[in-house]
């Protein structure tokens, strides 16, 4: 493809990708991010261009891989098109099915239709699945129909439409004014006003030599929280989306130079990632005299070794320059003095791929969107025990019941909710009695947690708070870089009082320490990640209590899942000697003869519960 020198030929492209792609064309695209291609969408693919061949209809039916389409649960899932029909852990042997289906006339293949449990009724698109119905698509609108390694794909739904908008009209100024005007904040967790950073940047740097002054800016995808795969899925699905966001940003910011930095653990968007790059530089969008503009901007690729304190902003510059991933003081703040010293602007993938939409669109949409102060749609990981596990794009300011219940399909297995834990390990844990609350950055900081990146964990009455906070600051724990003291020691001592009363030998007086040590790490802390550390130790303390005290008074776990704090017995009465919990156990600990009552050697038990999973009878409690 021939590289593009102005911007009307950009226009010419585009318009050639349109006319060129038949919308009654049948096309059968597979959703092929990292989790559904763990649930087989790859041998998928293949069979679908198997079974097209095969029918005789190679050159009347396109068969297309593409991102993320957020419905986890059910996948791998796939569309149909012209009709846009909506199939749900579709395997290989089914293949053949939906091809001839497409070949006669597409009659929907019944079994491949989602079901709604509550219901009962088969949904024929994904309009009509509850789980996409109350959502509000922005970022994630152009997964189920684009290629992430077509470029084309993406000019023809409109990409690269903002920046022909941008560079042919519109001023750097303009540009910070449109985006300040939105309402648009930072998604990789402060909700800091981009347009402000933007503005404060802008304000910053001192000419070189040639009379330049120089500026970067970084896309920072280093998601690192566990449960957390927002941004990895956007980069898998949409990149050029994010591209085109830092394009935009350079023009504003006057930066010849951009970097995106992700963890090396994500493969598959590092690949679609680098190819999206090496596109958009051979069509001229990036690189020098960009659409004849004068415009110079190149975006290097930096993979991080999964440091979870690289996201920070001031490490995450520390890494990409070659040195050891740690935080440093603030001020000064990157947009004064950011990479190599220069000023910098650090925004998330969500940012960045929102930018184009707020120029496309106008600041006027964008801000209609959301609440007062917390504007646009975020996109959450919608994961735990919860039916629908997923990705969801929703407005700010949607309460949790809406997200568990109306997008989530509620808990399974008839049990109830207990609490969620938003913003990743750092965040708070909400207890199901304020299950109205306002998903907004204001509200959930009241609560005593944050929005973060967008992770979202559901916890149903089987899970221990108490374990919880013990997990979380065990991460927290291993991931602080250790300089400075109160993370440091903070996150140690929080986490072996969290192990003593989870082992039945804590006291009343330790829960007064770990209050003291949280707010103590809070205000003194070099970086978010000791600031934030005690999140979850702090609000499982305060809408938790009567579970630390029953851990520590009555030595306990009312969840039953401390493992120093329960016991597993056999009931004579019920147990048929069937021999399964036998096979599973791990410390041979279970007794007895075949067709003969069993029982559990508590000296050899290790706690690990696999007796209880693989008991048809329910013989075996835990008190």
């Amino acid at each position: 493809m021939p590289r593009l020198n102005s911007i009307p030929e950009l226009e010419k492209l585009r318009a050639e990708c349109v006319a060129g792609s038949d919308a009654q064309r049948p096309c059968l695209t597979v959703c092929a991010g990292s989790g559904c291609s763990a649930a087989g969408a790859e041998d998928l693919l293949t069979a679908l261009r198997k079974a097209v061949e095969k029918a005789g209809m190679k050159d009347q039916i396109d068969v297309k891989s593409t991102g993320c389409h957020g419905f986890c649960e059910r996948g791998p899932v796939m569309l149909v098109w012209p009709e846009g029909t909506f199939y749900n852990r579709v395997t290989a042997s089914s293949a053949a099915e939906v091809v001839a289906s497409v070949c006669n006339g597409h009659k929907p293949v019944e079994k491949l239709l989602y079901k709604d449990p509550v219901s009962g009724k088969k949904c024929l698109t994904e309009e009509e699945v509850p789980f996409y119905a109350r959502q509000t698509r922005v970022l994630f609108a152009n997964n189920g129909r684009i290629d992430p390694k077509q470029i084309t794909d993406y000019l023809r739904v409109g990409g690269y439409a903002s920046v022909a908008k941008v560079l042919g009209g519109m001023t750097p100024e303009g540009v910070v004014e449109t985006v300040t005007k939105s309402g648009l904040r930072g998604r990789g967790g402060a909700g800091f006003p981009t347009g402000v950073k933007w503005s404060l940047c802008r304000a910053n740097g001192k000419p070189n030599g040639h009379g330049e002054i120089e500026r970067y800016i970084i896309c920072n995808a280093d998601e690192g929280d566990p449960g957390a795969f927002m941004d990895r899925s956007l980069l898998e699905g949409n990149p050029h989306s994010v591209i085109e966001g830092m394009i935009i940003g350079a023009f504003a910011l006057g930066a010849k130079q951009g970097f995106v930095y992700v963890r090396a653990e994500y493969p598959l968007a590092v690949k679609h990632l680098h190819v999206a790059l090496q596109q958009a530089e051979e069509l001229g969008l990036l690189g020098d005299n960009i659409l004849g503009t004068g415009l110079n901007f190149r975006i290097r690729l930096v993979q991080g070794a999964g440091a979870f304190v690289c996201g920070e902003e001031t490490a995450l510059i520390a890494s990409i320059e070659g040195r050891v991933g740690e935080p440093h003081p603030r001020p000064p703040y990157p947009v004064e003095k950011g990479l190599f010293g220069k000023p910098t602007v650090i925004n998330n993938v969500k940012t960045w791929a929102s930018v184009g939409h707020i120029v496309n669109r106008g600041h006027e949409w964008y801000s209609a969107i959301g609440t007062e102060k917390s504007k646009g749609t975020m996109v959450f990981s919608l994961v735990g025990k919860i039916n629908n596990t997923g990705l969801v794009e929703v407005p700010m300011g949607i309460t949790l019941h809406e997200m568990i219940y109306d997008i989530g399909g509620g808990i399974p297995n008839g049990r109830s909710l207990k609490a969620v834990q938003i913003g990743g390990p750092s965040g708070g844990c909400i207890p199901a009695d304020l299950i109205d609350l306002p998903i907004d950055y204001e509200q959930l900081t009241k609560a005593g947690s944050m929005m973060g990146s967008g992770g979202m964990v559901v916890m149903d009455d089987s899970t221990c708070m108490v374990d919880v906070a013990r997990y979380f600051m065990e991460f927290l724990e291993e991931e602080s870089c250790g300089q400075c003291f109160p993370c440091r020691q903070g996150t140690q001592e929080m986490k072996a009082i969290l192990t003593r009363i989870c082992e039945g030998r804590g006291k009343e007086e330790d829960l007064d320490t770990l209050q003291d040590l949280g707010w103590l790490m809070k205000e003194t802390s070099l970086c978010g990640l000791g600031q934030t550390a005690a999140n979850p130790v702090l609000t499982t303390l305060r809408y938790f209590r009567s579970e630390y005290l029953a851990h520590i008074r009555d030595e306990v776990c009312p969840a039953k899942v401390c493992k120093k704090l329960i016991v597993y017995e056999i009931n004579p009465t019920v147990c048929d000697g069937c021999g399964a919990c036998v096979k599973v156990c791990a410390g041979t600990a279970i007794l007895g003869e075949k067709d003969r009552a069993h029982k559990i050697d508590q000296a050899k038990c290790t706690k690990c519960g696999a007796c209880m999973e693989v008991c048809k009878p329910k013989a075996v409690l835990v008190s």
